[in-house]
């Protein structure tokens, strides 16, 4: 037996433009904690039903792996520039600490070294939270001697950001700014 298409007055409202941006933002809310919990290499499937969506949404949305890790970055930086309008460095250093504990795809962006073998949005989103970052950087502060400086303690601390848990991630990591001499805020996302 064959099934007949619905029509158009049976068929359920698919949502409009409004659904289709809360799945997207749905999608990269499960892909940070999906990529957390298990790494990059996590099944989309799993992300996929953390956000509550079928497969076929998250390919609507992103083509492939590399374009959903891309989004969870891109997000994960935008929140870090608007932090850097929002609050003082300590409290962007919270926000970078914070990302540092729940996306594992952040920190490699972090240890990005610009030469040729590293994708370009790598680069550009590296660069991104350092202007943020140097935009609320006293000239007066240790990390501002040298230009090299800031960067480098970024990735000694994402380098200490290790353990099961976030909340063991954020002890490291905050041990690790205390080595450093460096204040440290609230370890908190931005409000969206």
């Amino acid at each position: 037996m064959t099934q007949q298409p619905m029509s158009d007055a049976r068929r359920p409202p698919s949502g409009g433009p409004k659904a289709a941006a809360r799945n997207r933002a749905a999608l990269i809310a499960a892909a940070r904690e999906v990529y957390a919990e298990h790494g990059l290499d996590a099944p989309l499937s799993a992300i996929a039903r953390r956000a509550g969506v079928g497969q076929g949404v998250l390919y609507r949305h992103f083509p492939d792996r590399a374009a959903l890790a891309a989004a969870v970055l891109e997000e994960n930086v935008r929140q870090i520039e608007r932090a850097a309008q929002e609050t003082d460095l300590a409290g962007l250093l919270g926000v970078i600490t914070w990302h540092l504990t729940e996306s594992a795809a952040f920190i490699g962006i972090l240890h990005t070294d610009r030469t040729d073998a590293v994708p370009s949005y790598a680069v550009t989103l590296s660069q991104r939270v350092e202007r943020a970052l140097r935009a609320l950087l006293p000239g007066d502060h240790p990390l501002a001697s040298e230009p090299d400086d800031l960067m480098i303690a970024v990735a000694m601390v994402s380098g200490a950001v290790t353990g099961p848990t976030p909340e063991h991630r954020e002890r490291r990591a905050r041990a690790a700014w205390r080595l450093l001499g460096v204040e440290v805020g609230p370890v908190r996302p931005v409000e969206v």
